[in-house]
């Protein structure tokens, strides 16, 4: 028999994509507020990995990427999606999302991003919910499943995630030494 343990906390990310950098500024300041300060945000890249989001949001969309300095409990991913998407919903304009966010984490094997739309290897988690296993951390780096998503499974995005990792595992080694 396993006996149960507490999960490590984790470290909260967001990816933000729109059409204008100032609406993905205007966004990480709305999270900033809600969950902490950023420890990391990236520089301002194009989003043109897919053309998926034109329809609804338009042409040419700018993204970064950032990470909170605060822990979380992973079971509180949920709760952040929710909140994620009320603010998607804030931003809208006739009905058109101006801003898409996404919120995961990353823990010590793997990357979880949450989601609402379920599929094989997206387990429910709770009110509408899923679970995203979108990278795993095998052979000392990022490794991309199947069904990445390839913007995620690009090296530079492998790159700045593995940087995050660092910055995680060593407050996971300071919280263990308080």
């Amino acid at each position: 028999m396993s006996k149960p343990n507490a999960a490590d906390p984790v470290k909260l990310v967001f990816s933000v994509f729109a059409v204008t950098a100032q609406q993905v500024n205007e966004t990480i300041s709305e999270l900033s507020a809600l969950y902490g300060q950023a420890d990391f945000i990236s520089e301002q890249m194009p989003f043109d990995y897919t053309d998926y989001y034109g329809p609804e949001m338009g042409g040419a969309l700018v993204r970064r990427f950032l990470s909170m300095e605060k822990l979380i409990r992973p079971e509180v991913l949920p709760d952040i999606k929710l909140a994620t998407n009320e603010l998607e919903q804030k931003s809208a304009s006739r009905g058109r999302r101006q801003v898409n966010i996404d919120p995961g984490y990353l823990a010590k094997a793997q990357m979880i991003l949450a989601t609402g739309k379920g599929f094989a290897h997206r387990p429910y988690l709770r009110d509408g919910i899923y679970a995203d296993l979108t990278l795993i951390y095998q052979g000392k780096k990022f490794c991309a499943l199947p069904w990445t998503y390839p913007d995620y499974a690009d090296e530079k995005q492998l790159s700045m995630l593995s940087k995050i990792r660092e910055k995680y595992l060593s407050q996971l080694r300071m919280a263990d030494r308080l």
